[in-house]
C-alpha cells in the first residue's frame, strides 16, 4: 500500500497528491540513492508523476488525480513486476 500525503492544490483547483520515491524501488534496483530517485521518476511518468520541488516533503513524487485509490493500485502493479 503506497501512503499518499495531501498536498495544496495545483493553480487550477486540482487535488495533488506526494508519495516517497521509495515506493516505487523494488529490491532488485541497485545503485546510489540519487540513481534510484531517477530511476523512480522514470517509472513515476508513466503515471503523469513529477518531482515535488518543495521542502515540504523530501524525496517526493506528486500526483494530480481525483481517484488516488486507483492510482496506488496501477503504481502498485508496476512496482510488483
Amino acid at each position: 500500500m503506497i501512503d499518499f500525503e495531501r498536498v495544496n492544490s495545483d493553480a487550477n483547483s486540482n487535488p495533488r497528491y506526494v508519495c516517497h520515491f521509495l515506493s516505487f524501488i523494488t529490491d532488485e534496483d541497485n545503485g546510489t540513492i540519487d540513481q534510484k530517485y531517477v530511476l523512480a521518476l522514470k517509472k513515476a511518468k508513466e503515471f503523469g508523476g513529477r518531482k515535488f520541488h518543495n521542502k515540504q516533503y523530501g524525496g517526493g513524487i506528486v500526483f494530480q488525480s481525483y481517484n488516488i485509490e486507483a492510482l496506488g493500485k496501477e503504481i502498485e502493479v508496476l512496482v510488483s513486476r
